[in-house]
C-alpha cells in the first residue's frame, strides 16, 4: 500500500508541475513571446485561450485513458500518462517563438499544449485509484488526498524552479531563461517512471482480472448506468476548481495590474503550496471523521465567502496584506479537494471506476478551470471591479453545493467488494422499471 500511495504521489506531483508550469508562463512570459503584436489585455486572453485548449483536452484525455486504464489496468495506463506529458513539457522548452518563425509558434504550442490535457485527464483517476484500491477501507478519504496532494507540490515545483530561474537569469528570462524549467522536467520524468515500473497492479483490478469481469466498453457502460453522477461530479468541482486557477494564475496578472513584482508574487503562491502540504491531507483525513459530504459542503460554503475576503483584501495593494492573503487563499479550496477524490471515486464500480471518475472530474475543467482566469479577466477589463469575480465564484458554490447535495454518499460501501450488492440492487430496479 505505501509503495502504491509513493507511486501515485510521486507521479502526480510531475504532471502537475508539468501542468502548473504551463499556467505561470502563461501569465508571465507567454503573452510577450507568442503573441508580441497585441494590446497587453489581448495578449493576456490570447495566451489564456491556448491555456483553456488544455483544459478542453482533459475530458479526452479521460476518456482515452479510462478505457485503457479499465481494460488493460492502472499501472501501465498512469505509465503511459506521465510519458505524454513530460515529453510535451520538455518540448515546449525547445520551442521557437514568434520572433523565430511567426504564427506557427502559436500552433506548436497549441498542439502540445493539448498534449498536456490529454496527459492530466488521464493522470487523475489512475493515480487516486492506486491509492484507494491498495488502501484501507476505513481511511479512503485520507489515502485518496495523497494523490491531491500532489497538485500543491507540483505547484510548488513549478513555482520554486520559476522564481529561481527569474533570479539567476535576470533581464535573460524572457529571451532564454524561461526554457529551462521545461527542460528539466525531463529528469523528474525519468524519476516518476523509475518508481512506477515498481509498483503492483491493484488488488481490485486483479481480481477483475481473475474474475474476468472486465468490461470491453467501460466509457460507454459507465455513461449509460451513471450519466448522474458522471454530472454530479463535473459541477460539484465548480467550487473548488474555478477559484484555484484564480488563486494561483490569475493572481499574477491581477498583481501586475496592482504593480507588484514578479518575485512577490511567485513567493507568495509558494508560501500558498506550502500550506496546501498541511491542509489536503488533513481534510482528506477530516473527511473519514465526519463524512465524505459533511465536509466538502463545509469547504464550499467557506468558498462562498473567501471570494469576497481574498479580493477585497487583495485589493487593497498593501504588500503584506497581499501576501498573507494570497498565502492562506488555497485553504477553503483544500477543505473540497481533500476528500474529493475518494467522494467522487466511490460513486463508481470497480471495473467502471478509472473512466467514471476520470470523466467526472475532467469535464469541469471545460466549465470550471478552463475558462475561470479567461472570464476573470475579460470580468475586469469591463467593470475594474474585483468583487463581480468574488461573484462569480459565488456563483460556482451556488451550483456545486447543489450538486453535492444530490449525490448519493456512497462512501459506507466496500470499494474491494466493487459494490456488487448496490449494483445488483440497480439492476433489480431496472428490470422492474422496464417491465413497468
Amino acid at each position: 500500500m505505501m509503495r502504491a500511495v509513493v507511486a501515485s504521489t510521486v507521479g502526480t506531483s510531475i504532471e502537475w508541475y508539468d501542468y502548473f508550469l504551463y499556467g505561470t508562463m502563461t501569465a508571465l512570459v507567454f503573452a510577450k513571446l507568442f503573441f508580441p503584436k497585441v494590446d497587453p489585455i489581448t495578449g493576456v486572453t490570447d495566451a489564456f485561450a491556448i491555456y483553456f485548449i488544455g483544459f478542453a483536452a482533459r475530458p479526452v484525455g479521460a476518456w482515452l485513458f479510462g478505457t485503457y486504464g479499465d481494460r488493460i489496468g492502472r499501472k501501465a495506463t498512469l505509465i503511459a500518462t506521465l510519458l505524454l506529458m513530460g515529453i510535451a513539457t520538455f518540448l515546449i522548452g525547445v520551442l521557437p517563438t514568434h520572433a523565430q518563425i511567426g504564427v506557427w509558434a502559436a500552433v506548436i504550442l497549441t498542439a502540445l499544449r493539448l498534449c498536456q490535457g490529454l496527459g492530466v485527464g488521464g493522470e487523475w483517476g489512475g493515480s487516486v485509484l492506486m491509492s484507494m484500491e491498495w488502501g484501507s477501507q476505513k481511511r479512503k478519504g485520507f489515502l485518496g488526498s495523497w494523490p491531491q496532494f500532489g497538485v500543491p507540490v507540483g505547484l510548488f515545483l513549478a513555482t520554486v524552479v520559476t522564481l529561481i530561474t527569474q533570479n539567476l537569469t535576470g533581464a535573460s528570462f524572457l529571451t532564454w531563461g524561461w526554457r529551462i524549467p521545461f527542460l528539466l522536467s525531463i529528469i523528474l520524468v525519468g524519476v516518476g517512471l523509475y518508481i512506477r515500473l515498481g509498483i503492483l497492479e491493484t488488488p481490485v483490478f486483479q481480481a477483475l482480472m481473475a474474475e474476468k469481469r472486465v468490461e470491453p466498453r467501460p466509457v460507454r457502460e459507465v455513461v449509460r448506468r451513471n450519466w448522474r453522477e458522471i454530472i454530479l461530479s463535473a459541477l460539484l468541482r465548480l467550487p473548488e476548481q474555478a477559484p484555484f486557477y484564480l488563486f494561483t494564475t490569475f493572481v499574477y496578472t491581477f498583481g501586475t495590474v496592482l504593480k507588484f513584482q514578479r518575485s512577490f508574487l511567485l513567493t507568495a503562491v509558494v508560501a500558498a503550496s506550502l500550506v496546501s502540504f498541511v491542509t489536503i491531507p488533513l481534510f482528506g483525513h477530516l473527511s473519514d471523521v465526519i463524512g465524505r459530504k459533511r465536509m466538502y459542503m463545509i469547504g464550499i460554503a467557506t468558498m462562498a465567502v473567501w471570494g469576497f475576503v481574498y479580493f477585497g483584501l487583495y485589493a487593497t495593494a498593501i504588500a503584506g496584506v497581499v501576501f498573507v492573503v494570497i498565502a492562506l487563499s488555497l485553504i477553503p479550496h483544500d477543505m473540497q479537494y481533500g476528500p474529493q477524490a475518494s467522494l467522487i471515486a466511490e460513486s463508481f464500480t470497480g471495473r467502471l471506476r478509472y473512466s467514471g471518475a476520470s470523466l467526472g472530474y475532467q469535464l469541469a475543467s471545460v466549465i470550471a478551470g478552463g475558462p475561470a482566469p479567461l472570464i476573470a479577466t475579460q470580468i475586469w477589463a469591463r467593470t475594474h471591479n474585483a468583487y463581480w469575480i468574488s461573484a462569480y465564484i459565488l456563483g460556482c458554490c451556488v451550483v456545486g453545493f447543489a450538486a453535492v447535495a444530490a449525490l448519493r454518499d456512497r462512501s459506507a460501501l466496500d470499494h474491494t467488494r466493487e459494490y456488487e450488492e448496490q449494483e445488483t440492487v440497480e439492476a433489480e430496479g431496472f428490470r422492474r422499471r422496464a417491465m413497468g
